[in-house]
């Protein structure tokens, strides 16, 4: 059965519904049956008789129930939650007495999606048995589900995408399906030959765009550049990243630090804020960020700018999944171990076969392998999985 919820904004301060009811003796009976109150003074005329009242008098809550029929099904009606109430009983209710129920719109709050009634029950000579206040919600209806044969729109950037892992998360993406935008700062060759590639079909289904993400002016150029060849974006991979130049804590100075923060933390933020207004007129957003082990695994010497940036990327994420999430979009990160890229050229081949025999599965990490996680949690499949850490080292640390 399909629900009809209220609308809210249909709603004014001054509206007001009524309901008239004639009390009869099975309506008292039905109430003691419900409650249990079988008080004398409602249900036995004879003892009624001798009080005040001289004649049975209804429960005085049996009178004041039909003001959440109102509620309930007139003003505001359907979705509607009653949430408190403060009543005065006037006069009493007597057998056969027809009640007029009412219930009027004092104020209205939009933001909580509350409203402030006036009650009133009077009698058929017009005389007030009760006053009082309520206070309601109007529940939102549930959102339809809405089938689009064509599915989500399906348009990933990917900064630092020239990079050795970031190129083959761009053609993973585009193997998927999506148009990708091919962020570069510096490797405009590889970026444009990867292009060529994807876009050999026949079809444009990428585009290379130069932009230091670590700037604003440049990271909204970026955005712009995405819109307009492929109408919005849906997916957005931080992995943008220096290379690592290892330096001991004497050798270390803090621009070198600075350096890491601008370009994996700063440009992720930004292009966050960037995206997200597209994301939500999509109505499908993936936020994914490229860790890395080495902000809790083994610490590696000479790494600490680096593994400093990435462990503010992690948080970045958390503090991202936390406020997005209301919008619809997951935010996570996928923290590969050491990957047989050439950002580990600076690594000899023995400590790199070293780094892979403490593995358990005795290989260090392919840019395929996380390809395939950002692949996972840029899809549908992955809609309930927010503000995580996807470890992608073969084991070679877990928690």
């Amino acid at each position: 059965m399909t629900s009809v919820f209220t609308d809210f904004a249909q709603v004014k301060v001054g509206d007001s519904e009524s309901l008239v009811k004639a009390i009869s003796e099975a309506d008292i009976r039905r109430f003691v049956d419900m409650t249990g109150d079988d008080n004398p003074l409602h249900v036995d005329a004879g003892y009624a008789s001798s009080t005040p009242f001289k004649e049975v008098v209804v429960h005085g809550m049996l009178g004041a129930s039909f003001i959440s029929t109102v509620i309930g099904t007139k003003l505001p009606g359907p979705g509607a939650l009653w949430l408190s109430q403060s009543m005065e009983f006037h006069l009493p209710v007597r057998l056969g007495d027809t009640i007029t129920v009412t219930c009027t719109v004092l104020a209205k709050h939009e933001r909580d999606r509350l409203l402030d009634l006036a009650t009133r029950i009077v009698n058929q000579h017009g005389h007030v048995v009760l006053s009082g206040h309520g206070k309601v919600k109007v529940l939102e209806p549930p959102k339809a589900e809405v089938v689009d044969a064509a599915g989500p729109l399906k348009v990933a950037v990917v900064t630092g995408g020239a990079g050795g892992i970031g190129r083959v998360i761009c053609q993973r993406l585009a193997d998927d399906g999506f148009c990708v935008v091919v962020n570069y700062h510096s490797g405009r060759a590889q970026a444009e030959s990867l292009v060529q590639r994807i876009n050999s079909g026949g079809a444009v289904r990428a585009v290379a765009v130069h932009a230091d993400v670590s700037q604003p002016d440049a990271v909204e150029q970026l955005v712009a550049a995405a819109t307009r060849a492929f109408g919005g974006i849906s997916v957005l991979v931080n992995a943008a990243s220096p290379r690592i130049v290892a330096k001991s804590l004497d050798e270390l100075r803090w621009a070198d630090v600075q350096q890491q923060l601008e370009v994996q933390v700063k440009s992720a933020l930004l292009m966050a804020q960037a995206c997200k207004p597209a994301m939500i007129t999509a109505g499908y957003g993936r936020i994914i960020n490229i860790g890395s082990q080495s902000w809790d695994g083994v610490p590696v010497p000479g790494w600490t700018a680096y593994a400093l940036a990435k462990g503010a990327l992690v948080t970045l994420t958390h503090y991202l999944a936390a406020e997005l999430g209301p919008a619809g979009i997951t935010v996570n990160c996928v923290s590969p171990g050491m990957t047989d890229t050439a950002f580990i050229s600076g690594v000899s081949e023995k400590q790199q076969l070293m780094a892979a025999r403490q593995i358990p599965l005795r290989r260090l990490g392919a840019p395929s392998d996380v390809a395939a996680a950002v692949a996972f949690l840029a899809s549908e499949q992955a809609a309930y999985i927010t503000g995580q850490s996807l470890r992608v080292n073969g084991g070679g640390s877990m928690s």
